[in-house]
C-alpha cells in the first residue's frame, strides 16, 4: 500500500497523530529530500517519544526523478508499507506525488492520501476575500510571453486566484501588477505557520511600500477576483480574422476578456 503524507509547512505541531502513526509503521519512505524526512522523524521521536520501525529504508523521490522511478516500479513493491512525504505541505501540490497516485490507479494498487498542512488553502482562507471559488496557478513561468500570458489568465478568470512566489521574484511580480492592475486588491502571506509569519493586504503599490524591499521568505500571493469576463460567442481568433486595424482588434479583445490593453497589444504584435 502507498500512503501520501503531508508534512508541516513550518510548525511541527501541525503534524497529525495519524500521520505520525503512518510514518512510524513505514517499511520504505519515499522522500522529496531524505535529509529533511530524517530530520522530521528525529524531531518526532524526541518531542513525542515515538518509536519508529527499525531498519526503515529511505529513497529519494523528487520532481527530477519521479517519472523514471515510477516507470521501473513493479506492483509487488507496494506489498510493503510505502510512504511518500514531501519536504513541506501536501504531496502533489507544487510537489511530486501525482505520478505515483496515477500509477496506483492504473495498476490497482491500494493507496491513501492523508489530510494536513497546505499553504494554498491556508492563504485562501486568511485572505478574507469572500469569493469562495478559487483557482490555483502555482508558480508562474519566470519570463517571456508565457509568463505574461499566465499572469493575464490569473488576473482575468473571474475567480480568487492563488500564486506561489519566490523571494527573488516577488518584487518583479508586484511591479508587474502595479503597472497592469494598479487597483487590484491583493493578499500576501509570508512564511505561513513559522516564527516570522506575516499577512499583508493592499494593492501592489501599497504592498511595495509596506515591504520596503524586504522580500525574504516563502510567499503566497492571493489575487482578489475581478469581475467575470464578458461572455461572448466571438473568440480572439474571430476578431483577428476581421479586416480591422490592430488597435481596433485590441479594443475588441480586451472588451471580451478584460485583458490589459497595453499587454494585449504587445502580445498580438508578437503573433
Amino acid at each position: 500500500m502507498l500512503s501520501l503524507i503531508p508534512t508541516p509547512i513550518g510548525n511541527i505541531g501541525d503534524m497529525s497523530l495519524r500521520a505520525i502513526e503512518v510514518l512510524r509503521d513505514a517499511d520504505i519512505l519515499l522522500c522529496e529530500d531524505t535529509r529533511v524526512t530524517k530530520k522530521l522523524i528525529n524531531i518526532l521521536k524526541e518531542r513525542y517519544n515515538t518509536s519508529f520501525k527499525e531498519n526503515q529504508k529511505f529513497i529519494s523521490l523528487h520532481s527530477h526523478n519521479e517519472q523514471a522511478f515510477v516507470e521501473k516500479l513493479e506492483t509487488s513493491f507496494f506489498e510493503q508499507n510505502i510512504v511518500y512525504a514531501s519536504d513541506a505541505g501536501m504531496p502533489g501540490v507544487s510537489d511530486p506525488g501525482q505520478i505515483l497516485v496515477r500509477y496506483c490507479i492504473d495498476n490497482a494498487v491500494e493507496y491513501d492520501v492523508l489530510p494536513g498542512a497546505n499553504a494554498l488553502l491556508t492563504a485562501f482562507v486568511a485572505s478574507g476575500f469572500v469569493q469562495t471559488q478559487m483557482l490555483f496557478f502555482g508558480f508562474l513561468d519566470h519570463k517571456g510571453d508565457s509568463r505574461s500570458a499566465g499572469l493575464q489568465k490569473a488576473l482575468h478568470n473571474g475567480y480568487t486566484t492563488i500564486l506561489y512566489e519566490s523571494p527573488h521574484r516577488l518584487e518583479k511580480l508586484l511591479l508587474e501588477l502595479q503597472e497592469i492592475e494598479p487597483s487590484r486588491e491583493l493578499f500576501l502571506a509570508k512564511e505561513l505557520t513559522k516564527k516570522y509569519q506575516r499577512y499583508v493586504h493592499g494593492n501592489a503599490s501599497e504592498i511595495l511600500k509596506k515591504l520596503d524591499g524586504n522580500y525574504r521568505g516563502e510567499w503566497v500571493v492571493v489575487l482578489k477576483a475581478a469581475q467575470m469576463q464578458n461572455t461572448s460567442a466571438i473568440s480572439q481568433k474571430d476578431i483577428l480574422n476581421l479586416d480591422l486595424a490592430k488597435k481596433v482588434q485590441v479594443k475588441l479583445i480586451c472588451k471580451i476578456t478584460g485583458e490589459n490593453t497595453k499587454e494585449c497589444y504587445s502580445r498580438l504584435l508578437k503573433l
